[in-house]
């Protein structure tokens, strides 16, 4: 079995920073996890990618072809259709080839995939769901993690908009899911405090701020009302800060992340054998 992290979230919002975090983490725990990069318009990161969509197409080959010319988000969809339509290549850089039976391939593979932040990829559009369904083919079990900028999650109309987001997301991928909130570290101590009312949110009060002393909010009480009994009642989204200067809000992520794709549980246990001590030499005199 092998595993894989799907790592999508808005353009911004600390996907490639948590893939390289992690990437040093394991590295530290003597842990092998690799990156790949599967945003055809990346400029800069700082891991060193097992594969990289940049090598069979970049953004740019979308937008400056005479016949295409697409724009940036337009680029960005039909390099994600490309890299479908040319699958084995993605098979080749993962399986070492086009083998169906993938004979050798690695055991325990564990694979971090640094997708693109054009969100509309995820939340409606197929090509995520079928990429997922491509590694699932080729023996991984996934979980989808969606990263969100925690410096915008501060205050009610945001954390709503940023948890139908993600519910977006969890609707459309059908995986396993995890809510990452990024750059924890990055907020001031208040801003802090403010965050942690929304970890684990109390939908009434935070339907009464969104509502009290706005005429928006006052129109669409109902609405707003109802989206929140959701969130309470069905427990359908949480998340998890993370914060890249604390080595164990790493750990404990990853740790999380691992019980949900149930990673190492089809290790062997570890058998040791033991000598048998020596016989005790008995005293003569006895």
């Amino acid at each position: 079995m092998r595993f894989a992290q799907i790592i999508v979230g808005p353009a911004g919002s600390g996907k490639s920073t948590y893939c390289s975090f992690m990437q040093q983490h394991a590295m530290d725990a003597k842990r092998n996890i690799q990156v790949v990069n599967l945003d055809p318009a990346a400029e800069h990161f700082t891991y060193s990618p097992l594969a990289d969509i940049r090598e069979l197409i970049h953004l740019d080959d979308a937008m400056e072809d005479d016949e295409l010319q697409y724009g940036p988000n337009g680029g960005l969809i039909f390099c994600l259709e490309f890299l479908i339509e040319n699958q084995d290549w993605l098979k080749a850089q993962l399986c070492g080839g086009e083998d169906e039976l993938m004979v050798g391939e690695p055991d325990d593979d564990y694979i971090l995939f640094d997708m693109p932040g054009q969100i509309e990829l995820f939340t409606h559009l197929k090509m995520g769901k079928q990429l997922v369904q491509l590694l699932e083919s080729w023996n991984f079990r996934t979980c989808v993690v969606f990263c969100l900028d925690s410096q915008f999650m501060v205050d009610g109309a945001k954390f709503i908009s940023g948890t139908m987001a993600a519910l977006s997301v969890m609707a459309n991928m059908e995986q396993a899911h995890v809510n990452v909130l990024t750059k924890v570290d990055l907020l001031s101590a208040d801003a802090r405090k403010q965050l942690d009312l929304y970890l684990e949110p109390d939908a009434h009060n935070l339907m009464g701020e969104l509502t009290i002393g706005s005429s928006f909010g006052e129109k669409y009480r109902k609405l707003t009302e109802a989206i929140g009994s959701l969130i309470e009642d069905f427990s359908l989204v949480r998340f998890f800060p993370l914060d890249t200067q604390d080595e164990e809000s790493i750990g404990d992520l990853l740790l999380q992340i691992d019980n949900i794709l149930q990673f190492g549980e089809d290790a062997d246990v570890q058998v040791r054998d033991f000598d048998e001590p020596d016989a005790i030499e008995r005293d003569p005199d006895m």
